[in-house]
C-alpha cells in the first residue's frame, strides 16, 4: 500500500473502531450479568483502538451512524447473539488489512491479538432462550415445509381453485401445528435437557403456524393457482434461506451445506404435484 492508501485504510479502521465502541456500549446497557461485563470490556477496547488509530492519523473521525442503527435493529429483532456474531464476521476484511500493516505500524500486532480475544469472548457469550429452542423451531419449520408445501402442490392440481386450496391448506396446517406442538411437548418432557416442555411446544407450534400462513398467503391474494404455487415454493426457499442464515451465524455452523439439505428435504413438491394430477385424472375432478 502506498502512503495515501495506507492513510485511507487507517481512517476506515478508526471509523470502524469508534462505531463498534458505540454499538457495544449501547448493547452493554441493555443486558445484565456477565454478558454486560463482556460487552463493556469490548467497548472499552474498541475505544482504545480508536485512540491508537487517532494517534496515527492525527484526526478525529466520527462513527457510522447508519451502521450503529443497523446493528442495534438487528439485535432488537434477531437477538444479541446473532447481532454481535454477525458484526464480528463482518470484520474479516478489516482484520486482513490489519495484517498487511503488521511491520509497517508499531502496535498493530496488539490490536490483532485483542480482536482475536474479542472473538473468543463472544463465542460463548450469550445463553439466549431462543437458541436453546432452535431444534424446536427447526422441527416446526421443516415439518410445515415438508407437509404443507407438498400438500398445497397436490391440492393445486386436484382442486384448481385458489380460495379452496387456501382453506384446505389452512385447516391442514393448523391441525398439523397443534399435533406437532403436542408431540414436541411429550418429546421434551421425556428428555433431561433442562428445556421447558411448554416453551419447546410453543416454539414448534408458533414456527409451524407462521410458516403455514407464509405458504398459503399467495393463494389468498392471487388468482392463478399455478402462479400461487410458484410463489409458495419461492416463499418456502426464502424461509429456509433466512432461517438457515440465522442459525449459521448464531451457532457458528456451515451455511451452504445446511441450506441445501433443508431445501432438498423440505421440498417434495414435484412428487406431490404429480400425485395431485394423478388423483384429479383418476377421479375425474375438473375445475
Amino acid at each position: 500500500m502506498v502512503d495515501g492508501e495506507l492513510e485511507r485504510v487507517m481512517v476506515r479502521a478508526q471509523r470502524g473502531e469508534i462505531t463498534e465502541h458505540l454499538i457495544y456500549e449501547k448493547l452493554s446497557r441493555s443486558v445484565k450479568g456477565g454478558n454486560r461485563d463482556v460487552l463493556k470490556r469490548i467497548s472499552e477496547d474498541e475505544l482504545k483502538h480508536y485512540e491508537f488509530w487517532k494517534s496515527q492519523t492525527s484526526r478525529d473521525v466520527g462513527p457510522s451512524v447508519l451502521r450503529v442503527l443497523f446493528y442495534l435493529f438487528v439485535v432488537k429483532v434477531f437477538g444479541l447473539t446473532f447481532g454481535v456474531k454477525l458484526m464480528e464476521k463482518g470484520e474479516g476484511d478489516a482484520k486482513a488489512k490489519y495484517r498487511e500493516m503488521v511491520g509497517r505500524i508499531v502496535g498493530v500486532e496488539r490490536l490483532l491479538e485483542e480482536e482475536g480475544e474479542h472473538e473468543r469472548l463472544l463465542v460463548g457469550l450469550i445463553d439466549e432462550e431462543r437458541l436453546r429452542y432452535v431444534s424446536s423451531m427447526v422441527l416446526g419449520l421443516n415439518d410445515a415445509l415438508v407437509e404443507l408445501t407438498g400438500a398445497l402442490a397436490g391440492f393445486t392440481f386436484a382442486l384448481q381453485e385458489t380460495r379452496v386450496v387456501a382453506m384446505v391448506g389452512l385447516i391442514t396446517g393448523v391441525a398439523a401445528a397443534l399435533s406437532m406442538a403436542a408431540s414436541e411437548y411429550l418429546s421434551t418432557k421425556s428428555e433431561e435437557s433442562g428445556r421447558s416442555p411448554f416453551r419447546a411446544a410453543g416454539y414448534t407450534g408458533v414456527t409451524y403456524i407462521a410458516t403455514v400462513f407464509l405458504l398459503i398467503l399467495p393463494f389468498l391474494i392471487l388468482t392463478d393457482v399455478y402462479i400461487c404455487l410458484t410463489v409458495t415454493v419461492i416463499n418456502a426457499i426464502a424461509a429456509v434461506f433466512l432461517f438457515t442464515f440465522y442459525i449459521s451465524i448464531a451457532k457458528d455452523l456451515p451455511f451452504r451445506r445446511r441450506f441445501l439439505e433443508m431445501v432438498l428435504v423440505s421440498l417434495g413438491v414435484a412428487l406431490s404435484f404429480a400425485l395431485g394430477f394423478l388423483v384429479r385424472t383418476l377421479f375425474g375432478v375438473e375445475a
